[in-house]
């Protein structure tokens, strides 16, 4: 088999005194026929490579089929005498959002029927579904093309009718007045940055809609939401290394947004609402976060109600009517604390890993706060925690068909140690018979402060019970154990990033985890970067690497601003026009230190409608790749999504069978010689 070469059509970029020639600079043209065909070209030769993995790919698709209970429903959230659930129907690949009168079993009235809204598309996402205060209408928006371009519509839900009104345009944030008579909701700006926050009449022409705020400051995003109580209007202005709240009572929607404190360069704060005084956590002289609690009548009376304790990291608010909760990270996992007396007083957890967070708590006058819990062993569990005498109570657990036993298994935590001496935390399960050393996956992210705490697949199943172990790099960059974590992974420091995953590596082969012969490496968007470095950096320490719509083509992509999120990514990667900058970005960009070495086997993903992580980044990559390949071609494969975006297929089937072509490809590639079972 012979892959596509793309056509080279040199391009030089003069930068700091050094010229870079771009052989494939053109790929970014999308309405050149050429690049469609070279894309449809590069799908076609990664179907006829991989057309022996036929039968574990199908195998694969219906274990993900049959150990998930296709015919499901959510936990029921209350809000007032409304209770909130999603429901998925067998043989459909969308869900369904529904209410039901009074009680969990009550009568229900489906409010969205997503498979009714994407009949007809081959693609279909829903942004945002609002309901109203007065629980009267829906407000939900639709991108059908993976662009990440929604239309807001309006359905009213005494009728279940979409009124005749459509807002393009707009993005992931909105909310209602109390009347619900006004709805707020934000577009983007030429580069699809949320810039604008409008305020729309429910039965007037949007045309007539009125601007209440625009950010002009490019490096900033602005988002909109309720507090929790529905008092107020929260605006959030956030760059990655500053933010401001502004505030609007949502009983007074025609008035003005004030500051809850001012935009401060270099300081980060998010803010709740409750009985009159907000609740802020800032990063102000405290970079893992106190609370600050401001009356509303009275902002000069601000006083500290939690102090800052390093590598205790506090970064969201819950308020209750008759409690504080409040969210983070302690010891590199998840935390959940109640505001105590004089400090903050934790929820404890008995698994060694885990992962907990808010899950869907709609109702503000309760003592009850809901919680998801999972784990790598542990399927997703809904738990309600009565704050007033500790009572939990599982409302749910995702079911695992088929007779899984989560004592088959064990996770553990490992620490790796870095080249600079930094121990670097490891989560890690795999089957209690499994041999050693075999086959592994490790799975890294490391960027923008997002951590990659354990979670539960059923995909992952597929791998684990065929002898394979999956491992998570908590590499510097992301938010794994506190702010300092993640500002040792960004700018001069992404070098750590790379490092901390290479040193993951090492420690699952050193320590009879694993061989290099039978390691993969896996990430996507930023975590695709990793991998792109690592492919280059550490080639030899892989059998093989998964790129998923990778963010490789660093420096290009930095000097364009009108891309999107360009100008507010200078703060995380740097901006390649300022020498010393460029000079960290030029020593790890991958494409632009592509060279003849042995690579392992890499495949790699795009989705032509991707706004984030553009088509043409992994395009050109492998493009480039292909100039210095040594191994068998097809041991490099890109496969264009066509008709989706950043995160794939947006049907649930679809999204498994792309899930089943990735494991199928790895297992291919680690299985130490003939396809496993």
């Amino acid at each position: 088999m012979q892959p596509p070469q793309a056509e080279q059509i040199p391009t030089p970029r003069t930068l700091h005194g050094e010229t870079v020639v771009d052989p494939f600079a053109w790929l970014r043209n999308r309405d050149d026929p050429r690049v469609v065909a070279y894309l449809t070209a590069e799908n076609e030769f990664t179907a006829e490579a991989t057309a022996h993995l036929d039968d574990l790919r199908r195998r694969i698709f219906d274990e993900i089929k049959t150990r998930t209970q296709e015919t499901d429903l959510s936990a029921p959230a209350r809000r007032g005498s409304w209770w909130y659930l999603t429901r998925t129907v067998e043989g459909l690949q969308y869900p369904i959002f529904a209410r039901r009168a009074d009680r969990p079993d009550g009568p229900e009235q489906v409010i969205l029927d997503v498979n009714e809204v994407a009949a007809d598309h081959e693609f279909c996402r829903i942004g945002v579904l609002a309901i109203s205060t007065g629980q009267t209408f829906a407000a939900y928006s639709v991108d059908f093309d993976g662009s990440e371009h929604y239309t807001m519509r309006f359905r009213d839900l005494t009728t279940g009718r979409d009124l005749p009104v459509e807002i393009p345009n707009t993005t992931y944030s909105a909310a209602w007045s109390a009347d619900d008579r006004f709805f707020f909701y934000v577009t983007t700006d030429a580069a699809h940055r949320p810039h604008r926050l409008w305020r729309h009449e429910l039965g007037t022409d949007p045309a007539e809609d009125v601007v209440v705020y625009t950010e002009d400051d490019e490096r900033f995003f602005l988002s909109v939401a309720t507090s929790q109580d529905r008092r107020y209007l929260l605006v959030e202005l956030g760059s990655h290394t500053t933010s401001e709240v502004r505030y609007l009572p949502t009983d007074r929607p025609l008035g003005d947004l004030v500051p809850i404190l001012p935009r401060e360069p270099g300081v980060r704060y998010v803010a709740e609402h409750r009985e009159g005084r907000f609740l802020v956590i800032t990063d102000r002289d405290a970079p893992d976060g106190k609370v600050v609690e401001i009356p509303v009548d009275d902002p000069d009376a601000a006083r500290e109600i939690v102090p800052h304790r390093p590598g205790r990291r506090l970064v969201g608010l819950l308020p209750l009517a008759r409690h504080t909760v409040v969210f983070g990270r302690d010891s590199g996992l998840t935390a959940v604390w109640t505001l105590g007396e004089e400090d903050l007083e934790p929820l404890t957890f008995d698994e060694p890993l885990y992962t907990v967070g808010p899950e869907r708590n709609l109702e503000y006058d309760t003592s009850v706060l809901r919680l998801r819990f999972e784990s790598l062993v542990t399927p997703a569990r809904i738990v309600d925690v009565d704050l007033q005498t500790g009572e939990r109570t599982v409302v749910k657990e995702t079911p695992v068909l088929g007779g899984y036993d989560p004592s088959d298994y064990v996770q553990e935590r490992r620490w790796a140690r870095s080249v600079d001496g930094t121990r670097v935390p490891i989560s890690l399960v795999m089957r209690k018979d499994r041999p050693a050393p075999g086959p592994t996956v490790l799975y890294g992210y490391g960027a923008y402060e997002s951590s990659l705490d354990p979670w539960f697949s059923i995909p992952r199943l597929s791998l684990l019970d065929r002898g394979v172990a999956f491992a998570i790099a908590h590499v510097r960059g992301g938010g794994e154990m506190g702010r300092r974590w993640y500002e040792d992974g960004k700018m001069e420091h992404k070098q750590h990033t790379f490092d901390d995953f290479a040193a993951c590596a090492t420690h699952l082969c050193e320590t009879g985890v694993t061989s290099p012969d039978r390691l993969a490496g896996r990430g996507g968007s930023a975590g695709g970067l990793l991998i792109g470095a690592v492919a280059n950096q550490h080639p030899e320490g892989f059998a093989a690497l998964v790129a998923q719509v990778p963010f490789v083509d660093v420096i290009n992509t930095m000097l364009d601003e009108s891309l999107p999120l360009t100008v507010i990514e200078w703060e995380e990667w740097g901006n390649p026009r300022d020498p010393e900058q460029y000079r960290w970005m030029r020593a790890y960009a991958p494409y632009e230190n592509v060279a003849e070495r042995p690579y392992p086997a890499i495949l790699a993903t795009a989705g032509l409608h991707d706004p984030r992580v553009q088509y043409w980044e992994p395009a050109k990559w492998v493009a480039k790749l292909r100039t210095v390949w040594s191994r068998p071609h097809d041991h490099l494969l890109l496969k264009t999504e066509m008709g989706a975006g950043h995160a794939g297929p947006s049907g649930r089937y679809e999204a498994w069978r792309e899930e089943a072509f990735i494991l199928a490809w790895i297992l291919d590639r680690i299985s130490g010689g003939g396809l496993p079972s």
